[in-house]
């Protein structure tokens, strides 16, 4: 056979490493939504129109017309489960007849537990304006597959963390009315792996790893109007455009491949998805509260994986634009005690014949509770429990590895997501000073 380009080779064998960037999690695909433990109690439903620090994430005017400080932390706990099994994936080598793929047919839990802390400070510099701070971790997991698993050649071990810093400034224009502004220092760290088939099926596979981290910007605004029994709040969050300084490497490949073993340097861009919130609070009585939220988002915005040189590939996603319902409550039950329920519907971004093991999305029921109690005037303690059912899903994306070489290898993947479901604990501490 003749000798292969090994850069030729990097790039189309990269196609299959990057073929997703994440997996899912509480929220759609790879975002979390666990950034206050106030708003885990009622499903997120009334987060855009409610005030304090606690809400800060989703509106950077809930802390305008405050007085004095207000600090709220909280960390959950996510035990996602569910399996991804195998319903006859074949692997087409190159002038071969389709083969079953091998490997375990069913992995069970591939998505691990994370925990996952959050927390905001605000503060009013005068009776009109306030600056805060909120520091969360919106797209963030690990999912680790086994060398024999079915779906090696799509995923392995991947691991996404991120930082977003979120200093705010907000100001009261009248009473009843604020805005907020809020600028976006998101950190970010990848690392993607698969296995890779070697030509022929006597030998084990070969394997690659892509690395990357890098700092980058996005905004957010809103606005809250409060008057009588009625809060209402609109926000926006732009999406990020990542840039992610790394290296792909790859070992285990013999033969004609051998020459694709080792390291090079390379970029790699995607964007996190945009999101626009609509948040409404109505007091009914003295001790109920309704909730209510709708969210859009962008998440056409992942729509490729950008590899910078010398690859200069681009690995299409094609994630489509969701939309996210919730509704809840708040009763007090005493001056210092409140309750809080809620369920949520939200929507997944990946499509059929576009998911793959890396991203074993669906669309999903969110059903909570919580409670808030106060200790002292201004020292309290929050806790929630979700519940979150997974509808089961098609894993059905076509890949290949080597894709545009004379040797591309396609992986005709055939599987389902089933019986996925998460149990999130969350519990924090609420002051006001």
């Amino acid at each position: 056979m003749t000798k292969i380009s090994t850069r030729a080779l990097f790039a189309a064998t990269v196609s299959v490493l990057a073929g997703g960037i994440a997996t899912s999690a509480n929220a759609a695909a790879f975002y979390l939504q666990e950034q206050s433990v106030r708003g885990a109690g009622r499903a997120f439903s009334g987060e855009g129109a409610d005030q304090g620090a606690a809400s800060l994430w989703w509106n950077p005017a809930s802390i305008g017309g405050m007085t004095g400080g207000d600090v709220s932390l909280g960390v959950s706990e996510i035990m996602p489960r569910g399996d991804v099994h195998n319903n006859g994936t074949v692997i087409v080598r190159p002038g071969q007849a389709p083969a079953p793929v091998g490997g375990d047919t069913d992995s069970h839990n591939p998505i691990n537990n994370g925990t996952l802390p959050s927390g905001a400070i605000a503060y009013a510099l005068t009776p009109r304006l306030s600056i805060g701070l909120a520091v969360t971790s919106p797209f963030s997991f690990t999912t680790n597959y086994a060398a024999t698993s079915w779906a090696r050649y799509t995923a392995d071990k991947t691991q996404l963390r991120t930082i977003d810093l979120q200093p705010t400034v907000a100001f009261a224009i009248t009473p009843e009315w604020s805005v907020g502004v809020g600028a976006n220092a998101e950190y970010v760290r990848a690392i993607l792996g698969n296995y890779l088939p070697n030509l022929s099926p006597l030998l084990p596979d070969g394997h690659q790893t892509l690395k990357g981290n890098g700092w980058d910007w996005g905004w957010s605004l809103g606005t809250q109007f409060h008057t009588g029994p009625v809060s209402i709040g609109l926000s926006y969050k732009s999406s990020v455009k990542h840039t992610l300084d790394g290296s792909v490497t790859t070992a285990g490949l013999a033969g004609p491949l051998a020459g694709q073993n080792g390291s090079l340097t390379t970029t790699a861009q995607f964007r996190t998805p945009w999101q626009a919130v609509a948040g409404i609070r109505f007091k009914a009585t003295d001790k109920l509260t309704l909730d209510g939220q709708i969210v859009r988002f962008g998440w056409n915005k992942f729509g490729t994986i950008q590899l910078g040189a010398p690859l200069n590939v681009a690995i299409p996603e094609n994630y489509g634009n969701t939309w996210s319902y919730a509704g809840g409550l708040d009763y007090a039950i005493a001056p210092n005690w409140t309750w809080r329920a809620g369920i949520q519907r939200d929507e997944t971004p990946t499509r059929d014949t576009h998911r793959d093991a890396r991203v074993p999305d669906s669309d999903r029921w969110n059903f909570a509770t919580g409670t808030s109690f106060d200790v002292t005037k201004g020292l309290g303690f929050d806790a929630a429990v979700n519940y979150i059912k997974f509808k089961d899903s098609s894993i059905d994306r076509l890949t290949a590895a080597y894709a545009g070489s004379p040797v591309q290898t396609p992986i005709v993947v055939n599987g389902t997501l089933q019986n996925a479901h998460a149990l999130v604990l969350s519990v924090g501490a609420h002051l006001k000073f």
